[in-house]
């Protein structure tokens, strides 16, 4: 172990000095010389005054070019029609009240088949002098403009990018015969987008940021989590939540828990059935932290069996087949090979709600299909996704993707030996990314890291009753780029957390607000403790809890 440090260490070194390796470096070196030598063409190079926003089209970019920078007036931002998101008029009303801005426009071409947009945006007024990365969802193909106008009312620059292809996000169809834009999905993209954020705000307020953070969910957590594994010096403090990592891994999942209902006749699953299932976790799991309140805190010590609502002889209604049995205990008990052994991590007890999202189509979920059937498969028309060996499948996800996509666990040395600070995250009923992914994870990554390094910038957040990136039945509002700022800026971790939960449930765009919900609070505490109600109080206050071990 020492000498794998010690050669991360080096390699660190190398970078530093303009000559990393390639193949987990990528240029980082090069581009920051680049940069460099382009601010002084400009005359920006170390000068104390700020140029004006215009003079930013002139800025030269390694391998690609500013394509429009212009200010943009307080509130007249409109969001570009993608036919991905909501609607203009539901899109643009999130940004009424975002402050004037410099809106820079980028497009990159590190290879001769790579065409990445990037967007930074700079605060006109009042920058509080650092940066924000802003990642993506599922597989990109769009700038993530929502994302952007929070940080940037809070005093920061920000940048976001579409990782070099335009498309849902549902099907990686663009990666079909170009392996390149693979790549920059895979980790190129955010990176270039770094340096040419970096360079940027150099040129504008005259010096570069004074710290720099990365703050995404789902495959915005696995980018944030590749930045600190491949180019360890871009940020000081990474938000991950709900990574989407091991990504090849996370594809071969997606496609077990799609194959569960339709492996067997009579084992479908619907929204009623899985409501079903849900209720009778929480009768069974909700107390056992100490208080009933509708949130399963500890999924992992419940043992729930779905059995218990196995329809006895003679039943049809209210309880579930043997097979939607069957069904329900592989997706908690993860994918098993030909042997019964477990090859990766299942869901937990109380994320199936939203695993409707992966269980009731015909066929699994779309973005983990078109992998399997587009990129691994592409060259076979007779293969079957419901013949799938998923220990072969699993072995072939990691060959072919294992090095763009994934980031190990015993990976980030670097980042961690230069001061980085690594915040996770993630909701117990996540339907769409296993929880135990970030949990075994983060097991992994403690006992890599040196236990000082551990204590002082390493902690796991989990969430009870919180899906996918939020939403859900628990609070799931966390302010996670005021924590990371606090931590890099005072040194001092985290030891409690604050979520609070939405008013509002939500709803699909334009559509009218449901009915307020009660407000709560929690607090989180730092895996492996709990948040344990103190016996008194209102129990919706996160003030009458402690942070508890098992």
């Amino acid at each position: 172990m020492e000498a794998k440090k010690a050669a991360g260490l080096a390699d660190h070194q190398a970078v530093s000095e303009g000559w990393g390796d390639k193949g987990r470096n990528g240029m980082t070196g090069k581009y920051w010389l680049m940069a460099a030598a382009s601010l002084a063409a400009l005359g920006w190079a170390g000068s104390a005054q700020a140029a004006e926003c215009g003079d930013l089209a002139g800025l030269a970019l390694d391998k690609g070019k500013v394509t429009s920078a212009e200010t943009v007036a307080a509130g007249a931002f409109e969001e570009p029609a993608s036919g991905f998101g909501p609607p203009p008029g539901v899109a643009n009303a999130a940004y009424k009240d975002v402050p004037e801005f410099c809106r820079v426009q980028a497009t990159l071409t590190p290879t001769d088949d790579s065409e990445i947009k990037v967007e930074v945006w700079l605060p006109a007024k009042g920058w509080n002098g650092k940066f924000v990365g802003i990642g993506n969802g599922i597989w990109a193909g769009q700038l993530s403009y929502s994302q952007l106008a929070d940080p940037l009312k809070r005093g920061y620059a920000v940048a976001t990018t579409d990782t070099g292809h335009t498309g849902s996000g549902m099907t990686v169809d663009w990666g079909v015969g170009h392996p390149e834009k693979l790549v920059d999905f895979g980790h190129r993209a955010v990176h270039l987008m770094v340096v040419t954020a970096k360079q940027a705000i150099a040129g504008f307020y005259g010096d570069g940021p004074k710290q720099s953070f990365w703050n995404s969910c789902s495959t915005g957590g696995r980018q944030g989590l590749m930045e600190a594994y491949r180019y360890p010096e871009d940020f000081d403090a990474i938000s991950a939540m709900a990574p989407a990592n091991p990504m090849s891994g996370l594809m071969t999942q997606s496609m077990w828990a799609g194959w569960q209902p339709q492996r067997w006749p009579g084992a479908q699953l619907t929204p009623a059935s899985l409501g079903m299932i849900h209720q009778a976790a929480l009768k069974q799991c909700d107390k056992i932290d100490g208080l009933e309140d509708g949130l399963i805190s500890l999924p992992n010590q419940c043992g729930f069996d779905p059995a218990v609502l196995q329809c006895k002889p003679g039943e049809s209604e209210g309880c579930l087949s043997t097979p939607q049995v069957a069904a329900m205990r592989n997706i908690y008990g993860g994918v098993r090979g030909p042997d019964g052994m477990q090859i990766m991590p299942g869901w937990p007890v109380g994320s199936e709600m939203q695993l409707a999202a992966l269980v009731m189509a015909p066929k699994p979920f779309p973005v983990a299909t078109s992998y399997f059937e587009m990129i691994l498969h592409g060259d076979d028309p007779s293969w079957d996704w419901k013949t799938l060996d998923y220990a072969r499948g699993l072995q072939l996800a990691r060959a072919h993707g294992s090095e763009m996509f994934d980031v190990p666990s015993d990976g980030l040395d670097v980042f961690f030996a230069r001061g980085g600070k690594l915040l996770l995250s993630h909701g117990w009923s996540d339907g769409l990314i296993p929880a135990n992914n970030t949990l075994a994870f983060y097991r992994g990554l403690y006992a890599d890291i040196p236990q000082a390094a551990a204590q002082r910038q390493l902690r796991l957040f989990m969430a009870p009753g919180m899906d996918h990136c939020g939403g859900g039945e628990g609070p799931s509002e966390i302010d996670t780029l005021g924590i990371i700022d606090d931590w890099a800026s005072t040194g001092t971790a985290p030891d409690r957390i604050l979520a609070v939960r939405p008013a509002s449930s939500g709803g699909p765009p334009g559509a009218p607000p449901p009915p307020p919900r009660e407000p709560m609070s929690r607090p989180l505490c730092p895996y492996p403790m709990y948040a344990k109600y103190d016996g008194e109080g209102d129990p919706n206050a996160a003030e009458n809890f402690t942070c508890t071990m098992l």
